[in-house]
């Protein structure tokens, strides 16, 4: 059986031109996956505290991207608001009925205008699993947050799973089904 050449590390193809980078091209992956999640989402939420009490909850998302900026960072507002009327935000006043976060796409980070339980900017540590999921990593004040996201079915449903620390013990445990409702709409004026 004849040995087969051993490709020296580094060394050029035959044809001359350079290997190819074995580097993921992370800015563009993270830019695709979240033109992915544009639109109007129905989130179907669970919480369970800490002291195992269970709450469920029916959200709106809507994610839109602003007009390319002219340092070329993607930048997305997020906004949300009930589905229905209800009593979740009198029993939990942390969270908030509606709002708006603007977040802006820096490499492997996401620089938020809000963290997800208290009104501080905050920059999020961005990990992709694959082309489907990324895990976000926030920590600010006394939190520690780690959500998988997850799209689902050609980008249909997402699926969020949100774990929350506060100083070192495990306060929220989150699951999301969500369901996209329209498609992204035209970029919002920057």
């Amino acid at each position: 059986m004849p040995l087969l050449p051993v490709e020296r590390r580094g060394a050029q193809p035959p044809d001359g031109d350079p290997p190819a980078s074995p580097r993921v091209p992370l800015d563009g992956n993270l830019r695709r996956w979240f033109a992915r999640n544009l639109g109007l989402w129905r989130s179907r939420r669970q919480y369970v505290f800490k002291n195992e009490e269970v709450m469920f909850l029916d959200m709106m998302i809507r994610v839109e991207i602003f007009a390319e900026s002219r340092v070329g960072k993607p930048r997305y507002r997020m906004s949300w608001w009930p589905e229905h009327d209800t009593d979740f935000f009198d029993k939990k006043p942390r969270y908030q009925r509606e709002g708006v976060m603007e977040a802006t796409l820096l490499g492997h980070q996401l620089q938020r205008s809000r963290a997800y339980l208290e009104e501080v900017e905050s920059k999020t540590r961005i990990r992709q699993v694959d082309e489907h999921e990324v895990v976000f990593e926030s920590h600010y004040l006394d939190w520690d947050v780690q959500e998988y996201t997850r799209l689902i079915d050609q980008d249909r449903f997402r699926s969020r799973a949100i774990y929350s620390w506060q100083k070192g013990d495990l306060e929220i445990v989150e699951h999301h089904h969500e369901t996209r409702v329209e498609d992204a709409s035209a970029p919002i004026p920057g």
